[in-house]
């Protein structure tokens, strides 16, 4: 029995499975969305690699039970890290994070100005000097359609909210620890 796949089926499947987000309103956000589609996918990948789809609004990206995803971890560490520092300077993060332009130079000031996480930034290798940060934001989250690169800066798509939450529970993880933390006998 031969299998009819939706058009650019290769192309999707290789997308999602090598970590990509599908943003809407592309082509293949409507060929997966679709109606007639959209079970064919979830099954599809639920079956043939034990994987979730999950299709959102804005995008589209799978999600799998292997714990053992650095990159994932990692950016949602360096979300966590600047949504704080945006938060300290009592900015709003969200709207930082869906509407402006970051350069690499500003992202470099957060991280090596933040004193709460600098341990963190120091153990990781994908965020503890400015090359290393560069590659993370234009090799891994280019490619993986967390940022559009706009010149010589870039902002997030809105796939950044998949981190959002995680980064989110960090910020008040570390805001609470603070909290409850003596002041050492200043007053």
């Amino acid at each position: 029995m031969k299998i009819n796949y939706p058009e650019y089926h290769y192309e999707i499947v290789k997308k999602l499975l090598d970590g990509k987000f599908i943003l809407y309103p592309g082509n293949l956000y409507k060929i997966i969305s679709e109606q007639e589609n959209r079970e064919f996918y979830i099954d599809f990948f639920q079956e043939s690699f034990g994987y979730e789809l999950k299709i959102e609004t804005e995008f589209i990206y799978l999600i799998s039970d292997n714990t053992d995803e650095k990159t994932s971890r990692d950016i949602m560490i360096f979300i966590s890290i600047l949504a704080f520092e945006i938060d300290k300077e009592g900015k709003n993060f969200i709207e930082e994070l869906n509407n402006s332009l970051f350069s690499l130079d500003r992202i470099n000031q957060y991280f090596e100005n933040s004193h709460s996480w600098s341990e963190i930034i120091k153990e990781n290798k994908q965020i503890n000097n400015s090359e290393s940060r560069k590659s993370l934001i234009y090799n891994t989250m280019l490619k993986r359609n967390l940022v559009e690169k706009i010149g010589e800066s870039f902002q997030f798509t809105k796939a950044h909210k998949v981190f959002l939450d995680f980064a989110l529970e960090l910020i008040e993880k570390d805001k609470n620890e603070e909290a409850h933390t003596p002041n050492k006998g200043y007053t």
